[in-house]
């Protein structure tokens, strides 16, 4: 089981169509059902939205048979980045893992960074 796999479960607990989560990405549907479909590699500025659109570690995103637990399933848009959806400024590299321990150590460092981001 891969990422693909666990993006399937974890929209269907949260009952968003897969047009609802691309939106909120600004990507074509397509896109994001290929990343279900693992056809694609999810590139990685996508992967701390994903994460908090299911409202689980990036982690969990990852890690083979996750129970997810969810607080809120409701994702308020106004708080969508405004840069995400601009495809002609996107930027990015895509990070294929398959080593547990690497996510786990990439996973923490996305935190880290998005945390002191915040600040």
């Amino acid at each position: 089981m891969g990422v693909g796999t666990n993006l399937k479960k974890l929209r269907s607990k949260t009952k968003l169509s897969q047009q609802e989560i691309a939106d909120m990405l600004g990507l074509d549907r397509n896109t994001y059902t290929n990343w279900e479909n693992e056809t694609t590699d999810i590139k990685s500025q996508y992967i701390p939205k994903l994460a908090e659109i299911f409202e689980v570690s990036i982690l969990d995103l990852f890690q083979e048979g996750q129970k997810n637990q969810f607080v809120n399933n409701n994702y308020d848009n106004k708080n969508q980045d405004n840069a995400i959806g601009q495809k002609d400024i996107q930027q990015g590299i895509i990070i294929n893992i398959t080593d547990s321990e690497a996510a786990k150590m990439l996973s923490s460092q996305l935190e880290e960074l998005i945390k002191s981001l915040k600040k």
